[in-house]
């Protein structure tokens, strides 16, 4: 279960829709402005860093110390710093996501900083990432809010009255002193977004995709609930990286059964409990981190990114172009007839529409894999999803590399 953040952005559009709208600043519309970027390497300042087929670790351009519960180590490591990047619009947060290939002694961060209308922000941590588990504890950074900003998790959300206007992102690669281990960023890529506060969202028309269903594998995150609750309580609470895997299983590319080696043998389907241990984000204590779940996708060479979409519109062109769709949301438990069940936090992967246009689902918060192909009404589904107090319309996007992304939606700006 992942609680979702968006009530901090909630607060904070109430806020700033009370106050008169400045210049160049857009008020409410009934769809979400959104934009998604991917950072090109070749641009911005290297440290010590080198571009071509991604960002790796070159030469260290310095060494520092980190100290987290496994102790103090010390560092060096190598720095890229985008240019600036402007949104056009004004808005209220922003999601970083990457792949990485990041062996065993190295890790990475990545950081964002804003301008709004008074000035430059600080550098906020969006997060520290590594595979492995004896370097660092893969984590986000809380408590970093100030004047012009907050963190939730992996969300930088902006201040009232501090509307982003444009971003620039900072990642650090890290590895032990006087190696030649080689950390690499695939992709990397920002969301910029603003949510109107809306508290119902009409239904959109077709997009193409009625009458079409993926075979993506099905899992239930239930039939592990008390396993491992050293990871966020046990499976009850796995719902993002139990839809990660499933995404992962319809590619076929999910962690072998050397990989899970580790897990006790009555559990079912191990692939999920390793994917809620290489998710787990330490200071969130909680696997539904969601840049954490994409960058996991990348262990196995997937491109993943997270952005926002307007509609089931948008997300029917990516089923249509063959790619299933993680979607959370939120909501009562009469809100989404045939769920049964009420969440403030819920991932789920979308694999198709019936022929009438109605959602279908896996949904992992079931009570077995054969029981977890749902179908949702789609303007049930559309409403808990897309609304203010959800999560604005939230998605993962899993993919090969060599699976090419259908054009984005013509007319508005591209948010993949």
């Amino acid at each position: 279960m992942r609680t979702l953040p968006v009530f901090v952005s909630t607060v904070l559009l109430a806020t700033a829709l009370t106050a008169p709208v400045s210049a160049g600043v857009k008020p409410a519309a009934e769809t979400t402005d959104v934009v998604f970027q991917r950072a090109d390497f070749a641009a911005g300042t290297a440290e010590g860093t080198t571009s071509g087929n991604g960002l790796s670790f070159a030469t260290a351009a310095g060494t520092t110390s980190y100290t987290d519960a496994l102790g103090t180590k010390q560092w060096e490591y190598a720095r890229w710093t985008g240019p600036e990047r402007a949104v056009g619009f004004a808005a209220t947060e922003l999601i970083a996501s990457w792949t990485a290939h990041v062996p065993r002694g190295s890790w990475l961060q990545v950081e964002a900083r804003t301008r709004h209308a008074s000035g430059l922000t600080k550098w906020y941590v969006l997060g520290r990432w590594a595979y492995e588990e004896a370097d660092i504890r893969r984590t986000s950074v809380p408590g970093q809010g100030d004047a012009d900003g907050t963190v939730a998790v992996d969300t930088l959300v902006a201040a009232a009255g501090k509307r982003i206007e444009s971003y620039q992102l900072r990642l650090t690669l890290y590895r032990t002193p006087g190696s030649t281990i080689q950390p690499r960023v695939r992709t990397l890529g920002a969301m910029a977004s603003y949510v109107p506060e809306r508290k119902t969202v009409p239904v959109s028309p077709g997009g193409g995709a009625w009458g079409t269903e993926l075979a993506v594998p099905r899992r239930s995150q239930n039939v592990h609930a008390g396993h491992y609750p050293e990871w966020d309580g046990g499976g009850q609470a796995w719902c993002s990286p139990t839809s990660t895997t499933m995404v992962l299983g319809f590619w076929d590319r999910w962690p072998s059964a050397e990989d899970t080696a580790w897990v006790n043998p009555s559990d079912p389907d191990p692939e999920v409990d390793y994917a809620a241990r290489f998710t787990y984000d330490h200071a969130y204590e909680g696997a539904g981190n969601w840049p954490f779940n994409t960058a996991y996708a990348g262990r196995y060479g997937m491109d993943g990114f997270v952005t926002r979409l307007r509609s089931l519109t948008e997300l029917e062109r990516l089923i249509s172009a063959g790619i299933p769709v993680i979607t959370s949301q939120s909501f009562k438990k009469n809100e989404l007839p045939g769920a049964g069940y009420g969440t403030n936090g819920h991932i789920m992967v979308v694999v198709g529409f019936t022929a009438e246009g109605d959602v279908i689902a896996n949904d992992p918060a079931s009570s077995s894999n054969t029981a977890v192909r749902r179908v949702y009404p789609r303007a049930a589904f559309e409403n808990v999803w897309l609304r203010s107090s959800s999560s604005g319309g939230i998605v993962y996007v899993i993919r090969p590399p060599g699976h090419a992304l259908p054009a984005s939606t013509p007319g508005l700006p591209a948010n993949w």
